[in-house]
């Protein structure tokens, strides 16, 4: 497989965190499926996809979201798709719990014997090296972790194909993640909200990208 370095980049170049969408256009459902399958294919810490994506399409949801994440505002009811991402409880992500197990056997479909070692050395990353499981918002936030990166994975690929999108942190979490349960899009002791994410196209151009010079971010260390 190859595919053009100046592509990838000119790709980079194009996103931005979209401002303003046009209400008028919509993403294909081609495209769209593309988009959430780069996310679903994305890596995560021991292959756990700790995630879970979730297509708005109901407008009283998106309005419940429009009046209370200050970062959406219009862009929930003016974009094309609006997806909230979730992270698994940390409860369900022991090494002994029925989804760990579940990933490491039905999905990975690890020999027995395999399963035990890698089992043990999750146990050992989450009991010891991270001590995640001594508290429950570090094992939040590593889960959170491994969500951005499927999320950076469908803003990449949502740019490949010239489809803008805005990564969304601007709400209250705590009060957007009980009013988002109570909804029933999801069970609370499985789940919480992580991120949220708009894809559409702009209504109008960006300015130029502004980033930092390569050498003030970038140290090789011989």
């Amino acid at each position: 497989m190859s595919i053009a370095k100046t592509d990838i980049l000119n790709a980079f170049h194009y996103r931005h965190a979209c401002k303003t969408y046009d209400p008028t256009k919509k993403i294909s459902d081609e495209d769209f499926r593309f988009i959430l399958e780069t996310g679903r294919l994305s890596p995560s810490s021991f292959g756990i996809e700790p995630w879970k994506f979730l297509v708005i399409e109901n407008q009283k949801i998106k309005t419940i979201i429009r009046d209370i994440a200050w970062g959406a505002k219009d862009k929930v009811t003016d974009c094309s798709h609006f997806v909230v991402v979730l992270v698994r409880q940390p409860k369900t992500l022991l090494a002994d719990s029925e989804y760990v197990q579940h990933m490491m056997r039905d999905i990975h479909q690890l020999p027995e014997d395999i399963l035990k070692m890698r089992q043990n050395f999750y146990r050992t990353f989450t009991e010891q090296d991270f001590s995640l499981t001594q508290d429950s918002k570090a094992f939040y936030n590593w889960a959170c972790r491994q969500s951005y990166i499927a999320m950076a994975n469908m803003l990449t690929s949502a740019a490949m194909i010239g489809v803008d999108s805005t990564p969304i942190e601007g709400f209250p979490l705590e009060k957007m993640d009980s009013i988002l349960a109570e909804q029933g899009l999801y069970d609370p002791n499985t789940y919480k909200l992580s991120v949220m994410i708009a894809f559409g196209y702009r209504l109008n151009e960006p300015k130029a990208k502004t980033r930092q010079a390569f050498d003030d971010v970038v140290e090789w260390v011989k």
